[in-house]
């Protein structure tokens, strides 16, 4: 299955920016959904809502912070302005923010201190940013609102310190009268100079959406995908001659078949987002339909343990603070994954190989805390990795990473542990693996593990393994 066609040499050509290897590198951040609605009980506000219903009478961004950490997330963002218009920080551009409120004496800025409390919990800080807008007047008006917009993205990009992601929302209102057509090229451009190292995410050309937001994700996650499904810097779609196959709903993204015929790829790789519980926005009702541990612990594995992120969302209630269920669920969700994840028996272990393409990229090299990698030699057929240790582990995950800077290759394997009669037994079976794998596999108690590599393209570099 590793025969060179055209498309399999256009998609290797795909490779991540730095922009997108920090982003993945997050692999676990939340959304802080906060603002009028949390006060209005109604998820999309019309935009009418007077600033004097905004009162959060405890707000405590640190907690909010301290509870993400806990979690184990790098990362937090926040809406910083959702479909109503309302701004949570005191923007020169419009009366329709916190600066309109009583809150802190119209002297408050809730994105300043979200910021603030991200640098003190030593949190990635990201924005959402919503185009749609059903208070400004300006709305529809095409460059008018442009210039507006723009104004908003300016603000937040110079005063807030870095920014990992900025989360651009695309949905725009079917019900509305007044129409806009996002001038998305305008907005990236006005991005990439203020924070070149920010991915934009959702609607933009980094990152994209997984397709859902109820935890469904693909056996095979692949971060080289054709061009037309993604856009490009001047926010169009590229162009295509030739049927669309596949939009980013479609069960099969980026496999063989899928690629046929292709020859023009980008790095799009995939985030999964959603709501910790039914909605994004705090509503009491929701408290009946919080996520288990054990369901962020399944999202956890088919999102960061299957080359993609997870952006989980958060909604404080109407003091300003997490509620106490979601605060017990996502520390003990936290301390579960340190648990699952705290040691590594990979160190205690000798590593053979098959073959070695280079002597600096033997097996040993995995070992190495940096820039290590492994590479079989292009003419291995079935090139394998094996962990050989002194006396009998007991492991039940295996954790494989390759080396994505150079893309991703990898697309079928197999896991095999040795037996009480010293033989191997297959336990695993999986196809990509790119940034990151998480491979569960029946409590092993054994003293050798090889991974067999069947399906690639062209090369692949392994450059992390945990047994856990």
């Amino acid at each position: 299955l590793r025969f060179m066609n055209k498309a399999i040499i256009a998609a290797n050509g795909a490779k991540p920016s730095v922009r997108q290897l920090l982003w993945q590198e997050t692999e676990f951040y939340g959304l802080i959904s906060y603002g009028l609605p949390v006060f209005t009980g109604k998820q999309y506000g019309g935009g009418f809502t007077p600033p004097a219903v905004f009162w959060p009478e405890d707000m405590d961004t640190d907690s909010w912070c301290e509870i993400a950490k806990d979690a184990g997330m790098k990362g937090l963002l926040i809406t910083c302005k959702h479909y109503d218009g309302f701004c949570l920080w005191p923007t020169k551009y419009t009366d329709y923010s916190v600066a309109s409120s009583a809150w802190m004496d119209g002297q408050g800025d809730l994105v300043r201190l979200t910021a603030q409390s991200c640098k003190k919990y030593g949190l990635k800080f990201g924005i959402y940013l919503a185009p749609w807008d059903r208070h400004e007047k300006s709305y529809g008006q095409g460059e008018k609102y442009d210039d507006f917009f723009c104004g908003l993205l300016e603000e937040l990009l110079t005063g807030y310190g870095e920014i990992f992601c900025v989360w651009l929302d695309g949905v725009v209102g079917a019900d509305e009268k007044r129409t806009q057509n996002y001038n998305w090229g305008r907005y990236y451009s006005v991005i990439r100079s203020l924070m070149p190292n920010a991915v934009i995410a959702f609607m933009g050309p980094d990152v994209r959406w997984c397709g859902n937001e109820t935890g469904m994700m693909r056996d095979e996650e692949w971060s080289p995908q054709p061009a037309y499904l993604g856009v490009i810097e001047t926010g169009d779609s590229p162009a295509f001659s030739g049927k669309k196959k596949l939009d980013l709903r479609s069960a099969k993204l980026g496999d063989r078949k899928s690629i046929e015929g292709q020859t023009d790829f980008i790095w799009y790789p995939c985030e999964l987002s959603m709501p910790m519980r039914k909605h994004w926005f705090f509503d009491e009702e929701d408290k009946y339909n919080l996520k288990t541990k054990d369901k962020l612990l399944k999202y956890y594995f088919g999102s960061v343990g299957n080359n993609s992120c997870f952006m989980l969302g958060l909604s404080p209630n109407k003091r300003g603070v997490l509620e106490d269920n979601d605060t017990q669920i996502l520390r003990s969700f936290g301390k579960e994954i340190a648990l699952l994840f705290g040691s590594n028996v990979v160190d205690a272990s000798t590593l053979i190989s098959a073959s070695s393409e280079e002597k600096e990229h033997a097996a040993s090299s995995l070992k190495m805390k940096s820039g290590g990698y492994w590479r079989p030699e292009s003419e291995d057929k079935k090139p394998w990795i094996e962990f050989r240790f002194q006396k009998e582990m007991l492991f039940d995950k295996i954790v494989l990473s390759e080396n994505i800077c150079n893309g991703q290759h990898i697309e079928e394997f197999e896991i095999f542990t040795e037996d009480h009669k010293m033989k191997l037994r297959r336990v695993y079976t999986g196809k990509t693996v790119g940034y990151k794998r998480i491979c569960c596999i029946p409590p092993a108690k054994t003293k050798r593990v090889r991974i067999v590599f069947y399906s690639y393209r062209s090369f692949f570099e392994l450059s992390g393994i945990q047994i856990n």
